[in-house]
């Protein structure tokens, strides 16, 4: 994966925004207002991609444990966040996924009314 294909993969989700709330080098992606995905963009030029995404304590445990890159949320909550390392063993596809699965545990807990709002954005 590229961060051309992350970077519209990401954006291309019901209500998302993109920010720079820490620094100039870390891309946040957010729905509602919160994160669901962040990245390092000197680490994408680096060649050493990697995504912190949200994830439920008990799949965060069973993903580190299948996956050698896949590694408790670098400066994040270790319990609710994990990092993981593009272009190794977790493919194109699982990382997708597991944007997914972020970005639905983020939207969910959002209000129904928030929920609503970027429903009907997109409509």
């Amino acid at each position: 994966m590229n961060l051309v294909t992350y970077y519209e993969y990401c954006l291309s989700k019901k209500g998302v925004t993109e920010h720079f709330p820490f620094d100039e080098d870390t891309l946040v992606f957010k729905v509602g207002g919160k994160m669901f995905a962040l990245s390092s963009l000197n680490q994408w030029e680096k060649g050493q991609p990697a995504v912190n995404l949200k994830c439920d304590p008990e799949r965060a445990q069973e993903l580190r444990a299948e996956y050698d890159a896949i590694q408790p949320g670098f400066h994040m909550s270790k319990i609710h966040w994990n990092t993981i390392k593009i272009n190794t063993d977790v493919s194109d596809t699982l990382v997708k996924e597991l944007i997914d699965y972020s970005y639905d545990l983020v939207f969910k807990s959002l209000t129904k009314k928030l929920q609503n709002e970027i429903i009907e954005l997109e409509n």
